[in-house]
């Protein structure tokens, strides 16, 4: 006899999550399902399971496999009191939801890579009851024991500390990074197609929020303050700010600014703030510095930016398991989701492919990844 496969009920997180991966209303989506909107609502409250053409439909219109909606596993959308926005109000309400259920999508690809293979620890401290931000960068860069030089590389260093670091594939600018907490572990999301220099201060803002809000207060305007001056702290020590500057400032200027922001591969208009704040230029300096800035562009495209940084950890994974002849499609339909979902959540970050030959089936032994400062 045939072998019967295994029924499994309709998973409704399952189908809201994918509702909001494309940045669909419920009516929108009730409208290219060619369902009414009550249907939809009844659908996500699993009152009703929908009939076998609405599935099929479902698959069209989203992207995501037949299997995906009918999975046990749970996939919830991390809430956004839970995650950190940069930028918060510059998004607009789908763009915030995009964003998150990529990263209910990532933490999904996360909880595979790590059945697979041996990662990085978390090791960021509870930095909540340091006076201020800046406080709170110095006693972090005492406890990794980085000293006062420039950070070589912010990516590496996260994933180095236990930080799982993804790609936001929200093809908008609005959308700068975002962080959360997920059973005990931290995750960044980065928008990795912005400079390098404005990629890093992301990176370290949203460091600033894991080490310091952990616990959720403060929110809103307050917060965003408070990890921006921790990532200007945190990549622009001030002991290593007043040794450098003065023969650089004589006198300011953006030309000297563009000079001198490759020590700390920073933004001219990130260094301006930070010469600013700790006393270095005057109020009438920054002010004119930032108009300067303002009408050469510099806000948008950065002058002689650095090269791009990428993750050190996926590149290891995806050789690894290359080597195993495990593909990208492979792992997507472990997953039950499209193979797209997983190269965007790297876009960026890995630039090793996980296509290619070796043995077939996936890998059973554990690697343990090392990371090399």
């Amino acid at each position: 006899m045939p072998e019967q496969k295994e029924w499994r009920p309709f998973n409704a997180g399952r189908m809201h999550l994918a509702r909001k991966r494309k940045g669909l209303t419920k009516t929108e989506f009730a409208k290219r399902l060619g369902v009414d909107l009550r249907s939809v609502y009844g659908y996500e409250k699993a009152r009703y399971t929908p009939a076998e053409d609405t599935v099929r439909n479902m698959e069209k219109v989203t992207g995501f496999p037949r299997d995906f909606f009918f999975s046990a596993d749970e996939a919830e959308i991390p809430e956004r009191g839970v995650a950190s926005f940069r930028a918060l109000s510059r998004m607009a309400a789908y763009q915030r939801e995009m964003a998150l259920s990529q990263g209910a999508i990532a933490l999904l690809l996360n909880q595979w890579l790590e059945e697979h293979f041996e990662l990085p620890k978390n090791d960021l401290p509870d930095l909540s009851r340091e006076p201020n931000a800046e406080a709170a960068a110095i006693t972090l860069r005492y406890y990794w024991k980085l000293g006062e030089l420039p950070i070589r590389n912010m990516i590496h260093l996260l994933e180095d500390k236990g930080v799982r670091v993804f790609s936001l594939a929200i093809n908008a600018r609005e959308v700068d990074a975002y962080s959360l907490w997920k059973d005990s572990r931290p995750f960044v999301f980065l928008n990795t197609q912005k400079s390098s220099e404005h990629s890093r201060h992301d990176a370290a803002h949203e460091l600033g929020h894991l080490v310091m809000h952990k616990h959720g207060a403060p929110q809103g305007r307050q917060a965003e303050l408070e990890a921006d001056a921790f990532a200007s702290s945190f990549l622009m020590p001030r002991a290593s700010v007043t040794a450098n500057a003065p023969k650089y400032l004589r006198p300011a200027s953006l030309t000297t600014l563009i000079q001198m922001k490759r020590i700390w591969t920073i933004s001219v208009a990130s260094l301006n703030y930070r010469l600013h704040a700790i006393q270095l230029l005057s109020d009438w300096q920054y002010r004119t510095l930032c108009i300067q800035i303002a009408k050469s562009g510099y806000r948008l495209k950065e002058p002689n930016s650095a090269p791009r940084e990428v993750s050190q950890i996926l590149p290891k994974v995806f050789a690894s398991l290359r080597a195993d002849g495990v593909t990208r499609s492979q792992i997507a339909k472990e997953l039950f989701v499209p193979q797209t979902e997983i190269e965007q959540l790297i876009f960026g970050l890995a630039i090793s492919s996980l296509e290619g030959g070796g043995k077939q089936g996936l890998a059973k032994e554990r690697a343990n990844l090392q990371l090399v400062e």
